[in-house]
């Protein structure tokens, strides 16, 4: 309803931009130089934040710039079943008929990789989102399909993409290998306090509509609400805009904030 009430093309915080129009938060920036960092080093990489901050955006991000011809992605999300549900979901990914068997499956997997590397003369990236559901086994395999000892460089860029807890079970004595041979870890955070006024101007402008919509005191209650977690930060200016176009009010004051951490509170 508030769109009609404050001009707006469309609700500015209700969806994901697409990955040119996002903000560009220096977290963000930060992240898309470490994957770019991978993707050189062709190795396996760690992405972790808390739940909100923006890990699979800016996966995607990455991944729509790569030139389809030098890099083959395969996303997977299913990360709660064992290690033949993990192969499977790979294979898929990569077009490959389905195996019975675990060995069978991993033989398989790892012949295209060799395929799209010697012969296609593509990257292959694998990007596993919500790692840290992985069981432990699969972590472990995980390590095994990126092993090629035989040559010099890395055939498949591993990224596992999860909450802040991956780390620290990466860090127990179980999974050592596998952190071992991490070679680029970075942890995303949220906007900062300075870079929130101008996240909500950028989502507002993407929606045609006035860019100081947000009082000063209205933002500084989604920063202290949010600590800048884009998620929580889209959720909370949502309701607050309603509560704003409901008092019918020209500006979203601390109240309506406030109003609307009421609403979204658990």
């Amino acid at each position: 309803m508030y769109c009609t009430h404050f001009a707006l093309s469309a609700f500015p915080f209700d969806r994901t931009p697409e990955p040119d129009a996002l903000f560009a938060s220096s977290s963000l920036a930060e992240a898309e130089a470490r994957l770019k960092h991978l993707l050189e080093l062709r190795g396996i990489g760690l992405l972790t934040s808390a739940a909100g901050s923006g890990k699979t955006t800016v996966c995607r991000k990455v991944a729509a710039a790569l030139h389809p011809g030098l890099y083959r992605v395969f996303y997977v999300p299913l990360s709660t079943g064992n290690v033949m549900d993990l192969y499977k979901s790979i294979g898929w990914e990569l077009g490959l008929p389905t195996e019975r068997n675990r060995a069978s499956a991993f033989r398989v997997i790892r012949a295209e990789i060799t395929r799209l590397t010697l012969e296609a003369k593509q990257r292959p990236v694998l990007i596993v989102d919500e790692a840290h559901h992985l069981r432990n086994e699969v972590l472990e395999d995980l390590r095994l399909l990126t092993n090629y000892r035989m040559d010099s460089d890395n055939r498949l860029c591993l990224l596992l993409v999860g909450l802040t807890e991956l780390r620290r079970r990466l860090a127990m004595a179980v999974h050592e290998s596998l952190a071992q041979r991490i070679v680029v870890r970075h942890h995303l955070t949220g906007l900062t306090r300075e870079e929130l006024p101008e996240y909500l101007m950028h989502r507002l402008r993407l929606a045609a509509g006035a860019l100081e919509l947000f009082e000063p005191a209205a933002v500084e209650a989604l920063f202290q609400a949010t600590q800048g977690l884009p998620r929580k930060v889209n959720r909370l200016a949502h309701y607050a805009l309603t509560s704003a176009a409901i008092a019918k009010a020209r500006t979203v004051s601390i109240d309506h904030v406030q109003t609307a951490r009421e609403e979204v509170a658990p």
